[in-house]
Formats: structure tokens, sequence, C-alpha cells
């Protein structure tokens, strides 16, 4: 069972089919460069086009699938089943102007820092405690006093991170983490830093030319170019945080690797428009299919972060599993594809709206549903206090019922 109310409620993908994960993990470095390493050969797999860092990245990659064939692996590349919501391009980016890298890069470079994850242990052969880098990371200076954006992944089970800004590592502390969206904030105890240029990415138009900078496989301050080539990717990922949405993403063939997670994507003028967190690829490496997180939504989440220590998302309040043709021939139920829904919190919006257990949603806000993901993918791409209309299938009736999303502070 599926429900839409926090990452920690129940998740069953019935019928669905995992395309996406997150790029593996950096691979270590040699023994002489301590900052980049990367964790063991499992956590590759997950975070494949992203993370550098440890244990995190196996979660997606696992959980949500991994065809033989061709997969998806988010900078931590996993997400299950990408919603196509836009048109794909695969032209280049040749005609373009061939000095606009460049100009990106001298901009945004020194706002890019790499993130180390160490974790500790005991030293099988004399019994000490030691600390080492087992991964790494990206992030992105938001603000001059020390504040870091970067992916969720990037520091999930860490025990210390190390910060690289300039030439100067740095020890950094974790001020909030959202698993839910795959983001965090963490902090550096230093002023003055060169804090990154917000662009828009409500505007943003496939086609146009875009920077990747990351610290892929720990080589710190590397620059990719390509282009937008779609927009609006959808997805919903199980790790064990629980339930990870991915709405509206960025789609790029600029090359993100393991170890770009939570790096920037900059458009021609040096301004962040994405947060680099998943790839789809057959091999874990680059194929050309990289996804951003959307500034604009980043940048909301991460003041949260900074401001309360966590994040406030909206929820129905339903419990919900998936109808396909299969079940719905084998129940003899009224409809081919949506979502059942299985229970109905005692006091959420969804109760205050009338909505029952054996209701089939078949609509959220104009917007098809077909499985569980779609609910929580929909309700996730409204705020909080918004009203929507939910669509139902009751017995032989069609009903249009208006739900206004909580918060699911209360819930956890």
């Amino acid at each position: 069972m599926s429900d839409d109310l926090t990452p920690s409620e129940r998740f069953q993908e019935t019928g669905s089919t995992t395309t996406a994960f997150a790029a593996p993990p950096s691979p270590p470095v040699p023994p002489a460069r301590r900052r980049g390493g990367g964790p063991g050969p499992l956590l590759a797999a997950v975070f494949g086009g992203l993370i550098g860092a440890a244990a995190v990245a196996l979660v997606f990659v696992f959980v949500l699938g991994y065809p033989a064939s061709s997969t998806v692996t988010p900078s931590t590349s996993t997400m299950a089943s990408i919603v196509q919501t836009s048109t794909e391009t695969t032209s280049g980016a040749g005609d373009q102007d061939a000095n606009f890298a460049e100009r990106v890069a001298a901009k945004l470079t020194p706002s890019v820092v790499n993130v180390a994850i160490e974790q500790t242990g005991v030293d099988r052969f004399t019994g000490k405690t030691i600390t080492q880098a087992v991964g790494n990371g990206s992030g992105v200076i938001i603000r001059p006093d020390g504040y870091i954006l970067t992916n969720n992944h990037v520091v999930e089970g860490a025990d210390a991170l190390v910060v690289t800004v300039g030439v100067e590592d740095l020890p950094a502390k974790v001020i909030g983490t959202d698993p839910s969206t795959d983001l965090a904030v963490i902090k550096v105890e230093r002023t003055g830093l060169p804090a990154v240029q917000f662009g828009s990415s409500a505007s943003l138009k496939v086609g146009e030319p875009v920077v990747a900078i990351g610290s892929p496989f720990g080589l710190e301050k590397t620059v990719t170019s390509g282009i937008i080539s779609a927009l609006g990717r959808s997805s919903v990922a199980q790790s064990a945080s629980g339930i990870t949405t991915y709405t509206s993403l960025i789609q790029t063939d600029a090359a993100i690797n393991p170890g770009n997670s939570g790096g920037a994507l900059a458009d021609a003028e040096g301004r962040l428009i994405g947060i680099n967190t998943l790839i789809q690829s057959t091999s874990g490496q680059s194929a050309g299919i990289g996804f951003a997180i959307p500034a604009d939504f980043a940048r909301g989440i991460a003041e949260e972060l900074i401001a309360t220590g966590r994040v406030s998302h909206p929820y129905m309040g339903v419990g919900t599993v998936t109808i396909d043709a299969v079940a719905a021939a084998q129940f003899n139920l009224p409809v081919s594809k949506g979502a059942l829904i299985q229970s109905v919190s005692a006091g959420s919006p969804s109760e205050k709206a009338g909505l029952k257990q054996g209701d089939i949603i078949v609509k959220i806000a104009g917007k098809d549903v077909a499985s569980v993901e779609d609910v929580f993918t929909v309700v996730r791409s409204h705020k909080v206090g918004q009203t929507v209309a939910v669509e139902i299938v009751r017995g032989t009736k069609h009903l249009t019922l208006q739900v206004t999303l909580g918060s699911d502070v209360a819930t956890r």
C-alpha cells in the first residue's frame, strides 16, 4: 500500500517499473588524495551520476529496479518510472557560442564545492577507531555565511563531512535534510564566501545551453556543457529514508557522473537553475541523460531547512494501491486504471473532503492518475493550503470532490 502522507508511511509500487536510478558514488581515489574518495562497489550503483557518497546511493537502484537493458541513473540515479511530460530533443549544442561554458565556469566554479563523506570504524588490525573518506559528492554555496545546498543522499549516513572551499578543507555540519525531496543544507563556519546567483527554472526552454559543475569521481571543479533536453520529468522512488518525490526535473545531456550529486546546473549566464541529482544509464556512468532538481523548488526547500530545520509538504491523507487492467478484470472494477483508496487517515484533508475507503481516484487537479506514484507526484507538485479537484469512481458513480491539502509536519 502507498500513501501520500510522509516518507515513513508504507509505499508499495504495485505494477510499476523502475527505470531510473541514482548515479553510483564516486569510486575511491588514490590514497595520496584524501578528498574525493568513493565508497565500496555497491554504493556506486545507486546515485550513479551525482553522489560519490557512501552507502546512500545503493538504495534507489535496487529498490526501484535497475533493468539490465537501459536504466535511469540520476546524479544519484534511481527514479521510479519517469513521467515524460515534455518533448525530448537530442540535438547538440555545436552551434552555440563556444565561449559560454568558459564564462560560466569562471563565474560559478568558486561557488561549487566538493563534499567528502567520512565514516568512523574500528581498524581490525590495531583495534583503534579510525575515520576515513568513503565517498564524495558536490554542493553549492547559497549564502556568504557558509550555507551550502546539496542532495540528501550525499550526506545521508555520513559520520562527518569535509567541504573543500577553494583550497581549504573545512568541517561541515548538517543544518537540515529532506529525504522526501532528496535535498539537504549543510554549513561551514566561514563568512564572505562566493554565494551562487540564482536564476529562474520556471522560464527554461528545451534546447537552452547549460553547464554542469561538480566533483565526478572526486575530480573537483569539473565542468561539462550541453543543453536542456527536456523539462517536466517526474518520478517517485523509495529508499531506506522513505519515499522520495522528484517533480518537474530538468533533463540535460551535459555529462553527469558519480560525485556530481548536489552540484550546480547553470544557464548560459552562470546562474543556478538546478541541483544535479540523477542520471539514466546502463552502466552507472554518464549516457548523456541527466536530471536536476529545479532551482526555484530547491531554493524554497533550502530556505525552510535553514529557518526551521525541517520542511512542510502537502498531503491528502490516503493510502492507495495501483489498479491496472489485470486487477480491474480480476475484481470486476468499473475502471481499468487508477488508485484504489485502502485507507483514509482520521482528521486528514481527504476525510474532511468526503473521500472513503474503496473509492478509486482517477484524476487529481485535472491530471490522470494511473498509479500510486501519480497520486504522490501530483499532490507534491502543489502547495499546502491549495484546493485540488479529486475525481473518483464510487461504485457506479463518478464524483468530483474538493480537497484542501494539509501539511504533513504533524504526521511525522
